[in-house]
Protein backbone atom coordinates (compact mmCIF):
# COMPACT_ATOMS: atom_id res chain seq x y z
CA UNK A 1 0.00 0.00 0.00
CA UNK A 2 1.34 3.54 -1.27
CA UNK A 3 2.03 5.83 1.75
CA UNK A 4 0.09 8.41 0.69
CA UNK A 5 -3.16 5.72 1.06
CA UNK A 6 -1.63 4.90 4.52
CA UNK A 7 -2.53 8.14 5.51
CA UNK A 8 -6.40 8.46 4.04
CA UNK A 9 -6.43 5.33 5.85
CA UNK A 10 -5.30 6.75 8.93
CA UNK A 11 -8.11 9.70 8.36
CA UNK A 12 -10.55 7.14 7.71
CA UNK A 13 -9.63 5.58 11.07
CA UNK A 14 -10.14 8.44 12.76
CA UNK A 15 -13.88 9.47 11.29
CA UNK A 16 -14.76 6.23 12.07
CA UNK A 17 -13.94 6.44 15.72
CA UNK A 18 -15.84 9.68 16.02
CA UNK A 19 -14.03 12.65 14.30
CA UNK A 20 -15.67 15.51 13.02
CA UNK A 21 -13.54 15.66 10.78
CA UNK A 22 -9.81 14.68 10.29
CA UNK A 23 -7.13 15.93 7.34
CA UNK A 24 -3.44 15.03 7.00
CA UNK A 25 -0.93 17.93 6.88
CA UNK A 26 2.79 18.21 6.84
CA UNK A 27 4.56 18.38 9.95
CA UNK A 28 6.25 21.41 9.21
CA UNK A 29 2.83 23.10 9.04
CA UNK A 30 2.82 22.44 12.75
CA UNK A 31 3.49 25.74 15.30
CA UNK A 32 5.28 25.10 18.64
CA UNK A 33 5.62 27.82 21.18
CA UNK A 34 7.20 27.83 24.05
CA UNK A 35 5.15 30.27 25.59
CA UNK A 36 2.51 28.16 24.73
CA UNK A 37 3.92 25.35 27.03
CA UNK A 38 4.61 27.68 29.70
CA UNK A 39 1.23 29.05 30.53
CA UNK A 40 0.55 25.33 32.20
CA UNK A 41 2.68 26.68 34.83
CA UNK A 42 1.44 30.81 34.47
CA UNK A 43 -0.16 32.86 36.79
CA UNK A 44 -2.52 31.54 37.52
CA UNK A 45 -0.83 28.19 37.11
CA UNK A 46 -3.48 25.29 35.27
CA UNK A 47 -5.07 23.76 37.59
CA UNK A 48 -4.11 19.90 35.86
CA UNK A 49 -0.46 21.21 36.60
CA UNK A 50 1.34 18.02 37.60
CA UNK A 51 -1.81 15.61 38.39
CA UNK A 52 -0.59 12.90 35.26
CA UNK A 53 2.19 11.86 33.47
CA UNK A 54 0.45 13.24 30.02
CA UNK A 55 1.31 16.84 31.37
CA UNK A 56 4.02 19.51 32.55
CA UNK A 57 6.32 19.01 34.27
CA UNK A 58 6.13 15.39 33.80
CA UNK A 59 6.30 16.08 29.89
CA UNK A 60 9.10 16.44 27.97
CA UNK A 61 7.91 19.68 26.24
CA UNK A 62 8.49 21.60 22.65
CA UNK A 63 12.19 21.09 22.32
CA UNK A 64 11.36 17.48 22.22
CA UNK A 65 8.16 17.67 20.33
CA UNK A 66 9.89 19.43 17.82
CA UNK A 67 12.96 16.91 16.87
CA UNK A 68 9.83 14.16 16.71
CA UNK A 69 7.99 16.46 14.12
CA UNK A 70 11.53 16.50 12.33
CA UNK A 71 11.29 12.67 12.26
CA UNK A 72 7.38 12.42 10.94
CA UNK A 73 6.25 12.01 7.53
CA UNK A 74 2.88 12.96 8.31
CA UNK A 75 0.59 14.70 10.71
CA UNK A 76 -3.30 13.58 11.16
CA UNK A 77 -5.42 16.43 12.90
CA UNK A 78 -8.81 15.56 14.08
CA UNK A 79 -11.17 17.36 15.54
CA UNK A 80 -14.78 16.76 17.36
CA UNK A 81 -17.01 19.24 16.97
CA UNK A 82 -19.54 19.74 19.80
CA UNK A 83 -22.04 22.39 21.24
CA UNK A 84 -19.77 25.28 23.60
CA UNK A 85 -22.49 24.77 26.51
CA UNK A 86 -21.47 20.74 26.25
CA UNK A 87 -17.56 22.12 26.95
CA UNK A 88 -19.14 23.87 30.11
CA UNK A 89 -20.63 21.03 31.57
CA UNK A 90 -21.00 17.31 32.97
CA UNK A 91 -20.74 16.04 29.38
CA UNK A 92 -17.25 17.52 28.73
CA UNK A 93 -15.69 14.55 30.56
CA UNK A 94 -16.73 12.41 27.97
CA UNK A 95 -15.83 14.84 25.52
CA UNK A 96 -12.27 14.79 26.04
CA UNK A 97 -12.57 10.89 26.87
CA UNK A 98 -13.52 10.29 23.15
CA UNK A 99 -10.99 12.62 22.15
CA UNK A 100 -8.05 10.78 23.50
CA UNK A 101 -9.72 7.71 22.36
CA UNK A 102 -10.09 8.60 18.62
CA UNK A 103 -5.86 9.98 18.42
CA UNK A 104 -4.96 6.85 20.54
CA UNK A 105 -6.67 4.59 18.15
CA UNK A 106 -5.47 6.61 15.28
CA UNK A 107 -1.78 6.14 16.96
CA UNK A 108 -2.40 1.86 17.04
CA UNK A 109 -2.97 1.96 13.53
CA UNK A 110 -0.45 3.74 12.16
CA UNK A 111 2.09 1.59 14.68
CA UNK A 112 0.27 -1.76 13.04
CA UNK A 113 1.14 -0.25 10.08
CA UNK A 114 4.61 -0.25 11.16
CA UNK A 115 4.87 3.38 12.10
CA UNK A 116 6.37 2.44 14.92
CA UNK A 117 7.36 5.65 16.23
CA UNK A 118 4.29 7.49 15.97
CA UNK A 119 2.72 9.79 18.56
CA UNK A 120 -0.85 11.33 19.49
CA UNK A 121 -1.73 14.19 21.61
CA UNK A 122 -4.41 15.21 22.91
CA UNK A 123 -6.57 17.97 25.08
CA UNK A 124 -6.90 17.97 28.86
CA UNK A 125 -5.22 16.22 31.99
CA UNK A 126 -5.68 11.99 31.51
CA UNK A 127 -5.77 11.98 35.51
CA UNK A 128 -9.22 14.78 35.34
CA UNK A 129 -10.54 12.80 32.35
CA UNK A 130 -10.00 9.02 32.90
CA UNK A 131 -8.99 8.76 36.28
CA UNK A 132 -11.05 11.54 37.98
CA UNK A 133 -12.71 9.11 40.75
CA UNK A 134 -8.82 8.15 42.08
CA UNK A 135 -7.53 9.60 44.53
CA UNK A 136 -3.99 10.35 42.20
CA UNK A 137 -2.35 9.37 38.84
CA UNK A 138 -0.56 5.72 40.24
CA UNK A 139 2.45 6.00 37.71
CA UNK A 140 3.28 9.14 39.26
CA UNK A 141 2.68 8.09 43.21
CA UNK A 142 3.22 4.54 42.75
CA UNK A 143 5.30 3.87 39.41
CA UNK A 144 3.06 0.96 38.74
CA UNK A 145 1.11 0.84 35.00
CA UNK A 146 -0.77 3.69 33.73
CA UNK A 147 -5.19 1.93 34.32
CA UNK A 148 -5.89 3.47 31.14
CA UNK A 149 -2.62 2.93 28.38
CA UNK A 150 -4.92 1.96 25.46
CA UNK A 151 -6.73 5.77 25.88
CA UNK A 152 -4.84 8.30 27.75
CA UNK A 153 -2.55 10.94 25.89
CA UNK A 154 -0.17 13.35 26.37
CA UNK A 155 -1.77 16.66 26.41
CA UNK A 156 -0.87 19.29 23.41
CA UNK A 157 -0.73 22.23 25.57
CA UNK A 158 2.61 20.91 27.58
CA UNK A 159 4.33 20.63 24.59
CA UNK A 160 3.45 24.46 22.99
CA UNK A 161 1.27 23.34 20.12
CA UNK A 162 -0.28 26.38 18.76
CA UNK A 163 -4.04 24.17 17.70
CA UNK A 164 -5.19 27.22 16.48
CA UNK A 165 -2.86 27.15 13.60
CA UNK A 166 -3.80 23.86 13.11
CA UNK A 167 -7.05 24.24 12.20
CA UNK A 168 -6.18 27.19 10.16
CA UNK A 169 -3.75 24.76 8.14
CA UNK A 170 -6.88 22.19 7.63
CA UNK A 171 -8.66 24.87 6.88
CA UNK A 172 -11.24 24.44 9.15
CA UNK A 173 -12.34 27.76 11.68
CA UNK A 174 -10.15 28.11 14.34
CA UNK A 175 -12.95 30.24 16.60
CA UNK A 176 -11.93 28.49 20.58
CA UNK A 177 -15.03 27.97 23.12
CA UNK A 178 -15.49 30.84 25.51
CA UNK A 179 -17.46 30.51 28.63
CA UNK A 180 -19.45 33.50 27.77
CA UNK A 181 -21.27 30.96 25.08
CA UNK A 182 -22.34 28.35 27.07
CA UNK A 183 -25.43 29.72 27.59
CA UNK A 184 -26.28 29.72 23.56
CA UNK A 185 -27.82 26.95 22.77
CA UNK A 186 -26.74 27.30 19.22
CA UNK A 187 -22.93 28.32 20.02
CA UNK A 188 -20.97 25.52 18.94
CA UNK A 189 -17.26 25.06 19.41
CA UNK A 190 -14.40 22.38 18.94
CA UNK A 191 -11.78 20.13 20.82
CA UNK A 192 -9.07 18.80 18.44
CA UNK A 193 -5.87 16.17 18.89
CA UNK A 194 -2.87 15.41 16.66
CA UNK A 195 -1.16 12.09 15.24
CA UNK A 196 2.50 12.51 14.33
CA UNK A 197 3.40 9.41 11.81
CA UNK A 198 6.76 8.44 12.35
CA UNK A 199 9.01 8.80 8.95
CA UNK A 200 9.80 5.52 7.75
CA UNK A 201 7.41 2.24 7.81
CA UNK A 202 9.04 -0.38 9.13
CA UNK A 203 8.97 -3.08 5.82
CA UNK A 204 8.52 -6.18 8.00
CA UNK A 205 4.93 -5.15 8.80
CA UNK A 206 4.05 -5.74 5.67
CA UNK A 207 -0.23 -4.66 4.20
CA UNK A 208 -1.23 -7.35 6.28
CA UNK A 209 -0.34 -5.24 9.59
CA UNK A 210 -2.08 -1.74 7.60
CA UNK A 211 -5.62 -3.92 7.65
CA UNK A 212 -8.81 -2.24 9.80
Amino acid sequence: MKTKAQFKQLVHEAIELGATSADVIPPTDIVVRDELARLCDGNPRCEQYGLAPSCPPHVAGPTVLRQIIQNSAAAIVVRIDVPTAALFSDQRRDIMALLHEIVAGVEIKAIAMGYRESKAFAGGSCKKIFCYDQPDCRVLTARKPCRHPQSARPSMSGYGIDVARLMISCGWPANAAAAVDASDKQSMSWVAGLILVAAAADRSAGAGSARA
